[in-house]
């Protein structure tokens, strides 16, 4: 499991790396399609979208950035966070009550940039926005449907729960950023309005997060490099000292002979 989590930053960073071009490959099918057989269409669509269709578009967008593209790639941070303190201990316990919160927040502005879509809303689902939408509405509520049944610590089932829950949020977190962009293109295609500074935001948003997260795993690494051997006590953990090493094992014996007997038979 420690190498697993070794790992995870190089599997984040491949997966930023290989789904990214294709998203953009994404686009410009899309683009290719959208020109080839909606050519005659565009200018009517752009003069028939009503101002509350638009904001109605806006608002959507707005939802769905806050929840996939900010508040649950935050809970992501902060459940992390976490792992570096005591179970149980009261910083530990506010890590996990903010992770719940903010994923409770995240789940709610999601649904409502849903239910709006549905209703007001044309879902032909011949886009790669409206797919990828669609599949995160249904992973979201069986994340959360997972996260109402978590098995306690130390029972056998924990671990699959949570390989199982770190999975599905990773992926909701990724494909949920990845959607943000392809909202923004739908977004500048059905209004002809420019996406260039959100998409900047949005970017350096991401970039941001992406970095927090790598770097977590490294700031305790660069704190001990300026840390000399000499300047630090010499201490024993609890983990370190087995169980059966008690204090009268700590004591010399009067006879050595004894005492291999003893060792012999332990």
């Amino acid at each position: 499991m420690q190498n697993f989590h070794n790992c995870v930053p190089f599997y984040v960073s491949a997966y930023y790396l290989i789904l990214l071009p294709l998203v953009g490959s994404s686009f410009h099918e899309d683009m290719n399609h959208f020109s080839s057989h909606h050519k005659s269409n565009i200018s009517d669509n752009f003069h028939k979208l009503s101002p509350q269709m638009t904001s109605d578009i806006t608002i959507h967008g707005i939802l769905l950035w806050a929840s996939l593209g900010f508040l649950f790639p935050v809970g992501i941070l902060i459940i992390r966070m976490s792992s570096r303190e005591e179970p149980g201990s009261p910083r530990y316990k506010a890590f996990f009550y903010v992770h719940v919160i903010l994923q409770i927040l995240s789940v709610l502005l999601a649904t409502a940039g849903a239910v709006m879509s549905i209703k007001k809303f044309e879902n032909s689902f011949d886009n790669s926005h409206q797919r990828l939408g669609l599949a995160l509405y249904v992973v979201i509520w069986v994340q959360v449907f997972i996260g109402f049944f978590r098995p306690k610590r130390g029972k056998k089932e924990r671990g699959v729960w949570y390989m199982l829950h770190w999975i599905l949020g990773t992926i909701i977190s990724l494909v949920g950023i990845i959607n943000v962009y392809t909202g923004l293109n739908a977004y500048n295609r059905k209004t002809s309005r420019s996406t260039t500074l959100w998409t900047i935001l949005f970017t350096a948003e991401v970039s941001f997060i992406a970095f927090f997260y790598l770097f977590q795993d490294k700031w305790e690494y660069m704190q001990k490099q300026g840390v000399t051997l000499g300047d630090l006590p010499i201490t024993l953990s609890n983990q370190e000292i087995p169980e059966r090493f008690n204090q009268k094992e700590m004591l010399p014996e009067p006879c050595g002979k004894r005492n291999a007997l003893m060792n012999l038979f332990d």
